[in-house]
């Protein structure tokens, strides 16, 4: 078995992400597929695919989501692909399909 070299002491590897996380509040709600859950929480990070999010209740690995952005009423499917032990009201969410429903998009000419 060979030994695989990792990138020397000090440097960084460069994670690669489908979309950009941008950090941004907005108010949403939470509501559970699933289970019977209705919360209130904000956005932390934002990007096409999901959100780290902070809710007024702990939402648990797996649960399948409704999450409602107040600022644009757009609605999107998702489901908690991890809840942070230390802090267990944020979470990460994954929308079923990517798209853009935290701002609204604004038409120039």
């Amino acid at each position: 078995m060979a030994d695989v070299e990792g990138p020397p002491q000090g440097q960084r590897v460069r994670e690669s992400r489908r979309s950009t996380r941008v950090p941004l509040k907005v108010m949403i709600k939470a509501q559970g597929i699933t289970e019977p859950l209705t919360c209130k929480g904000e956005t932390i990070l934002v990007s096409l695919h999901g959100a780290l999010i902070s809710t007024a209740v702990a939402l648990g690995a797996g649960m399948r989501i409704v999450i409602h952005v107040h600022l644009t009423g757009k609605r999107a499917n998702a489901v908690v692909v991890h809840v942070d032990p230390e802090q267990p009201l944020h979470c990460l969410i994954s929308l079923e399909k990517p798209e853009t429903i935290w701002v609204a998009v604004v038409a120039t000419r």
